[in-house]
This record gives C-alpha cells, sequence and structure tokens, in this order.
C-alpha cells in the first residue's frame, strides 16, 4: 500500500512508554500514514504492546513491524526504516516521546505548499525525572523558507545550534535520503548528529516552522540521556570519533562551496565537545585515552594554506587546527582550560 508519510520508530527496551507513543502517533489528524515499527529485539514486551494495538486500534491495519535479526542498534535501526518505509516522506518518532495530534498535518502541508525537501518542526522538551518535578521547555523556530542553492546549508552551519542534531526535528523526502545513498553510522549515541551535519549539503528547499510538533522526554536511562553511568566503554566513544572523523574525511567534496570553512568548524567543534566529554568522565570510562589519541581527535581536515587569510571562519579553524598539531600534553592542557570556560569540564 502507497502512503503519503511514513512514522518510523525504532523500539528497544520501550515497554514503559511506548503504547503512549505509538497512541500519539495513530491519533494523528493526517490520513494517510504508514507506522512502521523497527522490532531491534529489546525482548521486553514492547512488541507485544505494539501488536495489540496492531489489532485493537482503528488505524491498526497501517501499522506494520519488521524485525532485526538479532539486536543490532540504532543506527542499523534507522538505516532499515529508511529501507523499508512506503511513504513519500518519512518522520523519525523515538519510541518514549509523543507527538501533537496535528504534528504531520502540519509539516506535510509546509512541505507541499513550499515544495520543500525538509520540513523542521518546533519542539517542547519534557524534563521527567523520578523524583522530580516535571518542567517543560520549548524550543522554537521563527519561520524561515529556502528555496535556492546553498542557502540553506549557509544558514545551517552559521551557527552551531541553527541546526541541532536531533533527526526526530523534520519531516524529509525520502529520495534525500535514497537518492543519494546516506546511511547512518554503526554507533549507539550521536548517529543522528553524523546524518544531521551532512542533510544541509543535500538540500536546497527547506522550511522551518515555530510550530510545536514534537515532544521530546528526557528520562535516566535512555540513549540520548546515557551519560550519568558508573563505567562507559572506551569503544562507544572510539566509534562515535570515528564517525565525526568520516565527516572530516567527506570534507573534500564540499571544497569550494560558500559554506564549506563553516561546515569544517561546526565539525570541528563536535569533536571537540567530545573530548570535553572525555576530559570531564575520565573516571568513568575504561580503559581510559591517552593524551596522544586526544590530540588526534582534533586533527583538522584543513590544511594550513586553507586557513590563511583573515576571514572569521578561517581564524576560528585555526584556533582548533592548533589543538590538533600541539604536543599532547600541551593540546590536552588547553582543551581542559577552553572546556572550563565553556562549562564543559
Amino acid at each position: 500500500m502507497k502512503y503519503e508519510v511514513t512514522i518510523g520508530i525504532p523500539v528497544f527496551h520501550a515497554v514503559k512508554y511506548i503504547s503512549d507513543t505509538l497512541c500519539s502517533a495513530l491519533e494523528q489528524t493526517f490520513p494517510s500514514i504508514e507506522f512502521l515499527v523497527l522490532d531491534d529485539c529489546g525482548g521486553d514486551g514492547s512488541i507485544d504492546i505494539v501488536r495489540r494495538l496492531q489489532q485493537e486500534h482503528p488505524r491498526g491495519k497501517d501499522i506494520r513491524i519488521v524485525s532485526q535479526p538479532c539486536n543490532m542498534g540504532i543506527g542499523k535501526g534507522r538505516n532499515r526504516i529508511i529501507d523499508e518505509a512506503q511513504g513519500d516522506y518519512l518522520f523519525y518518532l523515538d519510541a518514549d516521546d509523543i507527538l501533537p495530534p496535528t504534528a504531520i498535518a502540519t509539516l506535510y502541508e509546509a512541505a507541499k505548499k513550499y515544495d520543500a525537501q525538509i520540513i523542521y518542526g518546533s519542539n517542547e522538551r519534557v524534563y521527567d525525572y523520578e523524583g522530580e518535578e516535571q518542567r517543560v521547555e520549548r524550543d522554537c523556530y521563527e519561520f524561515m523558507s529556502f528555496s535556492k542553492a546553498d542557502d540553506f546549508a549557509n544558514y545551517a552551519y552559521e551557527r552551531y545550534a541553527n541546526i541541532p542534531a536531533n533527526v526526530w526535528r523534520y519531516l524529509i523526502d525520502i529520495k534525500v535520503y535514497r537518492d543519494n545513498g546516506l546511511r547512518f553510522p554503526d554507533i549507539s549515541f550521536w548517529e543522528d548528529f553524523y546524518m544531521t551535519m551532512d542533510l544541509p549539503t543535500y538540500v536546497e528547499r527547506a522550511v522551518m516552522l515555530p510550530d510545536i510538533t514534537y515532544r521530546y522526554f528526557c528520562r535516566y536511562g535512555t540513549l540520548s540521556n546515557n551519560q550519568k553511568r558508573e563505567r562507559i566503554e572506551k569503544q562507544e566513544i572510539v566509534k562515535i570519533a570515528a564517525a565525526i572523523g568520516e565527516l572530516k574525511t567527506n570534507s573534500d567534496r564540499l571544497k569550494g562551496r560558500s559554506y564549506y570553512l563553516k561546515r569544517c568548524f561546526k565539525v570541528m567543534m563536535t569533536e571537540f565537545y567530545m573530548v570535553c566529554y572525555v576530559l570531564s568522565h575520565q573516571q568513568e570510562i575504561v580503559p581510559s585515552f591517552k593524551n596522544s589519541e586526544l590530540r588526534q581527535m582534533m586533527q583538522s581536515p584543513l590544511t594550513f594554506g586553507e586557513l590563511c587569510g583573515l576571514n572569521k571562519w578561517k581564524l576560528k579553524n585555526l584556533a582548533l587546527w592548533l589543538l590538533g598539531i600541539l604536543p599532547s600534553n600541551i593540546s590536552v592542557a588547553a582543551m581542559k582550560q577552553l572546556g572550563k570556560r565553556k562549562g564543559l569540564v
């Protein structure tokens, strides 16, 4: 069956939340939706709840469950959704979050009105920690529309936070993923950053809306809030650093574009944040990182020749470039001081 939109929901250990999440999707006012549930083999009963809704809900016939052969992680799960989706547009919904009833209708209407390839909605961030009073913060865009080559990319890379990393913020024409061979990396955290960092280079027509189209829940123990652990495997961070390294490697294809230096700076700042994360969690990371490894993470994709000049992006990139060539002890000491000033260490 053909659908206008697929809502893709990767499910792993979500038994406490999946009923509310899926029901919020099923209650969308937009009629033509495939509800694609990715079973990542959590074995906690989440999929039993999905199957019950499949049988009992009036829109249950539009729920489709696809199962991984074993637990394969969120990156591969998102890729499977890209491969399986039957909708013209794709929207990711995490298994513990909520959609307002008109979310998809609002995004789809904008897609058609502006012939947009990607449409970003605003969101509410709900802090729902056990034993604490729930609080809500709104993260709202001003309305913006982009229709000329490189305009959206220039905006996306102008400030670090202009386009946040989360893939659940937008409805996207699925051809953007498929026609460009875009894939999520095989990592359990920051897989969405890897994707959203490159998306603006493939998108010409984009819209940003002030409408709230997503309620994101921050809870202890979820993937996006997994920092509070007694032990963090070094290999997890190594994989994330390798994914960021791929973003550096493929920077060459963008040389000559008006946003090239901005993008390089954003990639390198992300690497810097990763190093600061390591420095602030040294006691939990096993085995520990050597200073030489942290300096290696700060290797810039830019050459010194590309950094010459007075352009502000060249000067900013030069500061980060130096962290990758200084002696390891000096480089790490400098990153600690910079991290402390930013409240990251």
